[in-house]
């Protein structure tokens, strides 16, 4: 595999940036903003669906191999990849594999025709074969909240299976002709037009619940299908699970998310208090290497579908920046979620975190998407990007520093067997570790707490007394102490 992104970056694309004037977000607004993007640090781009589709969103695929014209069209996107490419950056699209929209044609000609062969493409039981399996109802997940996951087709005797909503019905990968279709729309994306890889929607899911045990089976023929076509090419699945369900993915998929840190590091923002971060990564990491010694752990701290990270630390820059170090200077290949940067906020529905990001404080900035009225990232809570380039204080240089130290020091960089090890221990208000390497070996020490901290060094610690990384302005390093004030992170090296 190629060089792997140091730090990623997850774009809403209806929300980013607005080229034509329409209110949505779109390929040519992206495009754009390249330099934006580049100049951040970041070195691939994670967009979210850009097919043909009925929804916001466009989870609901209708075309795998067309661009949905409110977005742009597919020469619109040559030159976008065109222009990632050119600033040595890599671009992975969001690949729905485990639905598609009623409307793709598919569906259409499974609900028309229980004879077509695109009925095979889908699950459909009679209500008697359903309750006979006892498969009626789903337990709610993370991801999904539907527990009658069974829809009716009018004058049809069989049900379809959509466990997210009655609008996207799953894909049966029993179908051998549903598989050569996929593949092919695969083979499509790496090689005809070029891209780099793909985030894969739903993966824990692929198969419905009776049948699971074939999920780890399917991404593992999956992943030969994408290494023939790029040998390059990267995967990442979206295995919302804790990390024992998460490992075996490693299997086919060279990426997944790790959902656990995620939640813990939200968990650490919003309440002080560290429950063995360090140990329960430890423990994470030799389970994923268990499975695919080279596991590409992808990190975060928040996605589309999560409160934002600046409301979970209730709009507190500290806490942002907090996270920010904690995310950035962790193992791990991290993503930003577009707007984590300059403090975005948001809680649930949906829709309320994935508002249109703030590139300058005008009221008429034309680049800023208007097919939502913001309630959370409105220019009174959130300082736009051109507010916050030239203060050196802000969450935005902040950042930029932090994926400059990543992409600076090897010990920090190292994506492949994370160099992980504890340091300190006796408080559980500091969180502290090593980022082992062989010549340049890291300390990193963030206080969590809403409180100054007096930290005495052991032997070990008192050999690293060079600061790499401060929040800017608070801690002192004086021989063998270190005052770490509220919320602030050091990187120390020998």
């Amino acid at each position: 595999m190629s060089t792997l992104p140091k730090v990623c970056y997850e774009i809403f694309v209806r929300s980013f940036c607005d080229s034509n004037g329409d209110g949505i977000g779109d390929l040519n607004g992206i495009a754009s903003k390249l330099d934006y993007l580049h100049d951040l640090g970041v070195e691939a781009l994670w967009l979210t669906p850009i097919h043909p589709s009925s929804t916001y969103h466009k989870y609901d695929v209708q075309d795998y191999t067309a661009i949905d014209p409110e977005y742009g069209s597919l020469d619109d996107f040559r030159r976008l990849l065109a222009g990632v490419h050119q600033r040595g950056m890599k671009l992975y699209m969001d690949l729905v594999v485990n639905h598609t929209s009623v409307h793709h044609p598919w569906f259409e000609q499974a609900r028309l025709d229980a004879n077509s062969p695109y009925r095979n493409y889908y699950w459909w039981m009679t209500q008697d074969r359903i309750d006979a399996l006892g498969v009626a109802q789903r337990e709610q997940t993370a991801d999904a909240h539907e527990i009658n996951p069974w829809h009716a087709n009018p004058g049809d005797p069989e049900r379809y299976y959509a466990m997210f909503w009655k609008g996207m019905p799953d894909l049966n990968y029993d179908s051998e002709g549903l598989r050569e279709d996929v593949y092919g729309i695969v083979r499509y994306w790496l090689t005809e037009v070029g891209v780099d890889g793909f985030r894969l929607d739903a993966a824990r899911h692929i198969y419905p619940p009776w049948l699971r045990e074939k999920n780890i089976e399917f991404w593992e023929e999956f992943g030969q299908v994408v290494r023939q076509a790029n040998p390059d090419a990267y995967t990442v699945g979206e295995v919302w699970a804790k990390a024992e369900e998460v490992a075996p993915y490693f299997k086919g998929l060279k990426a997944n998310f790790h959902f656990d840190l995620s939640f813990a590091i939200q968990r650490i923002i919003a309440t002080g208090k560290d429950a063995g971060l360090v140990e329960a990564l430890m423990r994470d990491y030799r389970l994923f290497g268990t499975h695919n010694p080279d596991f590409v752990d992808a990190t975060m701290l928040t996605n589309h579908d999560q409160v934002r990270i600046g409301s979970v630390a209730d709009g507190n820059l500290d806490k942002m920046k907090l996270a920010a170090a904690m995310l950035l200077t962790l193992p791990g290949q991290p993503y930003i979620y577009y707007g984590e940067e300059i403090g975005m906020l948001g809680r649930k529905p949906d829709e309320r975190i994935r508002e249109p990001f703030l590139w300058t404080d005008r009221r008429d900035d034309p680049d800023r998407p208007r097919w939502i009225k913001p309630l959370y990232s409105r220019r009174a809570a959130v300082r736009a990007v051109s507010l916050q380039v030239p203060d050196p204080d802000s969450l935005l240089n902040h950042y930029k520093r932090l994926i400059a130290l990543r992409k600076q020091h090897p010990a920090l960089a190292q994506i492949v067997r994370p160099n992980l090890r504890p340091a300190l221990g006796y408080d559980r208000k500091i969180i502290a570790y090593y980022r082992t390497h062989p010549t340049e070996p890291v300390l990193v020490i963030h206080n969590i707490s809403g409180r100054t901290k007096l930290i005495k060094f052991g032997e070990e610690e008192s050999s690293f007394n060079r600061i790499l990384f401060q929040t800017q302005g608070t801690p002192t390093l004086s021989g063998s102490r270190l005052r770490l004030t509220a919320y602030s992170s050091i990187v120390l090296g020998k």
